[in-house]
């Protein structure tokens, strides 16, 4: 039995694994212990290597999201006892440029700092692991983040030296092959079409510059100030950059149709289905409920679980589809109970998927669009999510919504929030 079939044959006992339960009515109580959000914020995302952020360090990006955090909220950051930085590609995992960003942008010395990688799951594993100490009783107050300089990490980059034994077994061996690879053979395994590819990263594109036309996108954006070399000229500037310069007009299936596939000549994976490369950063600040009134804080949303799960290497896109009905099983809910899902758009074929196999109606998934029109900043996304799935929630008066994602090597995360 091939790797597809074995994940197929499993399928109808993850999409019946939530049942109604009464858990909506339950998720939608107020309690002292609630883990609550009371600020949350992203830079705008610009295009690795062209964009406005193309020449700043991401402890930069991290210190302008920090600053504004704090403007925002009205915190006493000595308050804050931990910050935990989801990152990806920075050197030594950043602890060090982190840990400078927090005091350069008013924490004290005080304020711990950390750094994770889950790779395109960082962002999110940082919240969570933050919410999980709060809970714990081990700090009161901390903010989870993540960020991303693609332009400055990025490049090409050496495949990962496998040692004899890690190559002598088939499924480690797969850890290490190319995700465009592997996604390619994906979609042509489980017949995604490229036209449906297409018509869903066009969606994207028009939502985002839709969602962008309306101003929906400010709430959550923090505007940061930026060198920028000209590329033309070798002009400094200081810019202003406060909107996400990867948002395209004129996108459409049609115009999609004629780029070249990416990973295969006969393949169906391009440029324009998949996640773009980008910069930018983001932030969420966590407390008790008891907390936060105490202090006078805004109660934006909480946090209710988050599940992690592993699937085989390489069918790593499909981690969103056995997470979300895993961290529906944790809280009782199930699909229907949902709003918003804002599930990552690594890669069009896998999030397509990922929603057909669990039944979401399109217009629940990413209603501003998602990483194909704006950027995927590997550590980041999973804090940016927050922001984007807690402010539109607020915009329309729904209440619950899951944020997702698949993860490199095999693996997914998803997490429930409600907004207040």
């Amino acid at each position: 039995m091939g790797a597809i079939d074995r994940l197929q044959s499993i399928g109808s006992q993850l999409s019946g694994a939530a049942s109604a339960s009464g858990g909506k009515s339950k998720l939608l109580e107020k309690n002292p212990d609630d883990i609550v959000v009371t600020a949350c914020l992203r830079s705008a995302f610009t295009k690795g290597g062209k964009g406005g952020f193309k020449d700043t360090q991401a402890s930069d990006l991290m210190a302008g999201v920090f600053q504004g955090l704090i403007e925002r909220s009205k915190i006493d950051p000595k308050l804050v006892e931990d910050v935990c930085v989801g990152t990806v590609l920075a050197p030594g995992g950043g602890a060090t440029e982190m840990r400078a960003a927090a005091l350069v942008a008013g924490f004290p010395v005080t304020t711990s700092v950390r750094t994770l990688n889950r790779q395109c799951s960082s962002g999110l594993q940082a919240c969570v692991d933050v919410a999980n100490q709060i809970k714990a009783g081990m700090i009161e107050i901390g903010v989870g983040a993540g960020v991303e300089s693609m332009s400055t990490n990025y490049g090409p980059q050496a495949v990962a030296e496998f040692s004899p034994l890690l190559e002598s077994v088939p499924q480690a061996a797969n850890c290490k092959v190319g995700m465009g690879q592997l996604s390619e053979k994906m979609a042509k395994d489980l017949k995604i079409t490229r036209q449906a590819q297409d018509a869903f990263a066009a969606a994207s594109y028009q939502k985002a510059l839709q969602a962008q036309k309306d101003g929906l996108f400010k709430d959550e954006i923090h505007p940061l100030k930026a060198k920028y070399v000209d590329l033309k000229t070798d002009e400094e500037k200081e810019v202003i950059v406060d909107r996400d310069d990867g948002v395209r007009p004129g996108i459409t299936v049609e115009s999609l149709a004629k780029i070249r596939p990416a990973f295969d000549k006969e393949g169906t994976i391009h440029a324009g289905n998949a996640s773009q490369i980008s910069d930018g950063a983001a932030a969420v600040l966590l407390m008790k409920r008891s907390t936060a009134e105490k202090l006078g804080q805004t109660i934006i949303g909480k946090y209710v679980a988050a599940s992690i799960v592993g699937v085989e290497p390489l069918l790593m896109g499909l981690g969103p589809w056995k997470a979300i009905p895993k961290v529906f099983e944790l809280t009782g809910i199930n699909k229907d109970d949902v709003d918003i899902f804002e599930i990552n758009e690594a890669f069009a074929s896998q999030c397509l998927w990922c929603a057909n196999e669990l039944g979401i109606p399109a217009e629940k998934i990413n209603p501003k669009g998602g990483a194909i029109a704006f950027g995927h900043p590997l550590g980041c996304t999973g804090a940016r999510q927050v922001s984007t799935l807690l402010y539109e929630l607020k915009r329309t008066g729904k209440k619950i919504g899951v944020t997702s994602m698949c993860i490199g090597t095999g693996m997914g995360m998803a997490a429930v929030w409600v907004a207040e």
